[in-house]
């Protein structure tokens, strides 16, 4: 018997998933002037759709870095747009904030159902 449902699960995997994205922006940002350096992103959302959509367990949903080929080049190589970057830095904050916030009134009604609230 598991304590969490599918839902918490879920909720955790996208916390992880959130943090792996926002490691790779702020990398980006810290590499806006690396002649070359190509932006990276965390597509936690896909992933985590789809290990939904297949019924399988979202525990199993993995995450990576990956380079981002449409991102538009510069003549020194880099792709990194430090307004685009910081804008997608805040919203991936944002969300990952929200995230906590509905795990915590979880965790809150779980502890108030065993007495403890």
């Amino acid at each position: 018997m598991n304590l969490f449902d599918t839902t918490q699960v879920g909720l955790e995997k996208a916390l992880e998933g959130a943090a792996l994205r926002q490691q790779a922006l702020a990398g980006n940002l810290a590499n806006v002037n690396t002649p070359g350096y190509q932006r990276r992103d965390v597509d936690f959302h896909g992933a985590l759709r789809a290990a939904f959509e297949d019924g399988a367990d979202p525990q199993a949903a993995s995450f990576s870095v990956q380079t981002d080929p449409t991102a538009a080049m510069r003549a020194d190589g880099n792709s990194v747009d430090p307004d685009v970057e910081a804008a997608r830095l805040a919203e991936n904050a944002l969300e990952y904030q929200a995230l906590v916030s509905v795990m915590r009134g979880r965790i809150d009604i779980l502890e108030a159902a065993m007495g403890r609230g």
